[in-house]
């Protein structure tokens, strides 16, 4: 072996495992020994510290290269992408089609990789259209980058068309569309891709694996889960030390509130990373057990010396859903301890609690004094706005994001025409959305369209709104004609509700929440005989809504509460004042019960005692009895997983009214502030 030959290697060695510092030295031999304008010796150079995230070194080896060939630019080009800048490889791209050099399969894989990992669809479609005419959108590597920079974009349509076309596939064709199935939301797909590809012959490896194991997550599948699982062990996989996969049984298990497998796995996990940790820590959270999961991340923070920020904003994310403001406050200050606190994506998700927590005021102040902001930012604060229903606000702050340089992505849009929906701007929202569609960079998507469909529905143009899904070029899902149903029962259209209603039920048999919602129609319009049908139907297909929960925060103590729930300690207390409460506001403001919110086939005094118990009201009674009514004024917050419901939005604003208190109810939709007998959604959400 020559000399020349002996540094090639040794420099390789130095590329695959991340040796920076032996790197060096053989650069230093390989100048010595009069191989510095060596043609090869520079591309491993280059590629070697491109893999040691040291890309100014490799810069600065091409810009004294006499002579470069298309490996220079595709190693350069892989190095800027992996130090996670997408656009300086993207640039290099069009460097290197100015220098007369054409590219090959590796670097347009690569420029297909940074369009993913930027998300500009446009881009990708020009290189895709390039490797057709250059001949290489067959050859693997680029058949499987163009899947995957189609799935990373949203076009998961596309990435399909590709998959298909694809004259041969491998196991990174498969595992690029799992993923970008799994990626999107539909676990489903991905499941039978899973299915289809070990019958055509593939083997599943660990990205498989992981994929589906999320696809089950997300599905609540956990039968699946638990048969990947097994399939896993027989197989000998070594799951404890690896951790990318060993994550992703933790997060099934937790997601699916099987707390006590998620734990088991976790604990025979050697080197606990990030993913398995926040997977917990955030399953347990969502079971409700705040104890465990703060007690997770104390040890967490005991286990490693700094918490990055991945981990800093689920848990953050943890405290806005559930709205535990003070927790959330106890983790913005340690946020301000840790070098971690000072990423965007950090200071994001405490702005996003502070408005979940519906405290605007401290959220509009940190947004303030942020030093960098991105899109993100801009749209956590429209989001907040518009929960709030504060519309104005929200568009102004667009405009403002616009004004300050940063180009509103898709999700910008949506919060924006979500605002406009809760505050009822109908001329501003049809503006914005005439721009969205306008625009070059992007298209609406099912989304916005319900949005739109929203706004109209709650200006009661119901025919409109239907028009408006019929004639979009999107096909109709599940959702958008939900929104519409909805708007039909408020407005009391029996008419349109019905043809919706088919329409919902031939889309999917075994949703309760349409059904729900339709016998609710049929009741409010007193079509008796049809809404106890469409109740038979649930009953017969064993289908269950989600549960109404409702918690309020007293004393820094969570205390949650479901409907006709009597398992608190002071579920007597807690009667009694609701009772003495209800018998004031009828007195003093008139208040009715809304008897059509309650279960129609009993007695009218049980239908009072079945609107009583309703969880919101419980939540609330808790308040009062716990020294809520010794305070002149204040603020009692309570928040709940649905939609409030109507009779306890009305008994809520009679109770602001005659004990002069403010009542802020978090639901599944926005803001409701009772002041004084109002409310700030103006009675429509």
């Amino acid at each position: 072996m020559s000399e020349r030959q002996r540094l090639a290697k040794l420099l390789r060695n130095c590329s695959k495992n991340g040796l920076f510092d032996q790197g060096l030295q053989v650069h230093a031999a390989v100048v010595n020994m009069g191989f510095g304008f060596d043609l090869i010796m520079n591309n491993d150079l280059i590629d070697m510290y491109g893999k040691c995230s040291r890309v100014d070194l490799a810069c600065s080896v091409f810009d004294r290269m006499l002579e470069r060939n298309v490996v220079s630019w595709t190693a350069l080009m892989c190095g800027y992408l992996q130090e996670g800048n997408a656009k300086g490889s993207l640039a290099l791209l069009c460097e290197m089609g100015y220098s007369g050099v054409k590219p090959n399969e590796f670097t347009f894989s690569t420029s297909l990789k940074a369009c993913g990992a930027l998300g500009i669809v446009e881009n990708g479609m020009q290189i895709h259209g390039m490797c057709v005419k250059s001949g290489f959108e067959w050859v693997s590597v680029v058949g499987n980058a163009t899947i995957d920079m189609y799935s990373k974009c949203g076009r998961i349509g596309m990435a399909e068309q590709v998959f298909k076309k694809m004259p041969f596939r491998n196991l990174v064709s498969w595992n690029a569309m799992i993923a970008g199935h799994t990626h999107e939301g539909n676990g489903r797909k991905s499941l039978v891709l899973f299915q289809r590809m070990q019958g055509q012959g593939e083997v599943p490896d660990e990205f498989t694996f992981t994929s589906t194991l999320k696809a089950c997550g997300a599905l609540g599948a956990i039968r699946g889960g638990t048969q990947i699982h097994a399939s896993l062990i027989t197989r000998g996989f070594p799951i404890s030390i690896r951790n990318i996969i060993a994550g992703a049984i933790v997060d099934l298990y937790a997601k699916c509130g099987y707390l006590f497998e998620a734990q088991k796995v976790f604990d025979q996990i050697e080197q606990k990373n990030v993913i398995s940790w926040s997977a917990l820590i955030q399953g347990f959270a969502q079971e409700g057990n705040l104890l465990e999961a703060m007690d997770l991340f104390r040890q967490l923070r005991e286990s490693v010396s700094n918490v990055d920020g991945f981990v800093l904003s689920i848990m953050m994310g943890v405290f806005a859903d559930l709205a535990l403001v003070e927790q959330g406050k106890q983790m913005h200050c340690y946020t301000l301890k840790v070098p971690s606190g000072l990423d965007v994506s950090v200071a994001n998700s405490i702005i996003d609690m502070y408005l979940k927590c519906g405290l605007t005021e401290e959220a509009e102040r940190l947004f303030s004094e942020m030093q960098v902001r991105n899109v993100v930012s801009w749209t956590v604060m429209i989001t907040g706005y518009g929960k709030q229903g504060l519309g104005g606000k929200a568009i102004h702050l667009f405009n403002r994001m616009q004004l300050d340089g940063i180009e509103p992505d898709e999700v910008a849009y949506l919060a924006l025409l979500s605002a406009c929906s809760h505050s009822g701007l109908i001329r501003e929202s049809q503006e914005y959305f005439s721009r969205l569609c306008n625009n070059h960079q992007m298209k609406p998507n099912i989304e916005h369209y319900a949005c739109m469909v929203d706004i109209l529905g709650r200006a009661g143009r119901l025919k409109e709104a239907k028009n408006l899904i019929e004639n979009m070029k999107l096909k109709p899902n599940e959702g958008i004609w939900q929104t519409l149903l909805s708007a039909c029962r408020v407005h009391g259209n029996l008419e349109i509700g019905r043809e919706v209603g088919e329409i919902l039920f031939r889309m999917d048999t075994d949703n309760p929440v349409n059904y729900v919602m339709m016998s609710n129609i049929y009741a409010e319009a007193g079509y008796w005989k049809e809404c106890e049908r469409v109740r038979k139907l649930v009953k017969a297909k064993g289908l269950k809504k989600e549960a109404g929960q409702s918690w309020v925060e007293i004393n820094k103590e969570i205390h949650f509460f479901y409907g006709g729930d009597d398992t608190h300690p002071l579920t007597e207390k807690i009667h009694e004042m609701l009772k003495e409460m209800e018998r004031r506001v009828k007195e003093e403001t008139g208040y009715a019960y809304g008897l059509r919110f309650a279960l129609h086939d009993v007695e009218e005094e049980s239908k009072e005692e079945n609107l009583r118990v309703h969880s919101e009201k419980l939540a609330i009674g808790l308040a009062l009895v716990c020294d809520g009514m010794e305070k002149n004024g204040g603020v009692i917050r309570v928040f709940k997983n649905l939609r409030v419901c109507g009779d306890c939005h009305e008994f809520i604003k009679g109770l602001s009214k005659i004990l002069k208190k403010v009542f802020v109810v978090r639901d599944a939709n926005r803001f409701h502030k009772f002041e004084d007998g109002l409310c700030s959604c103006g009675d429509y959400w």
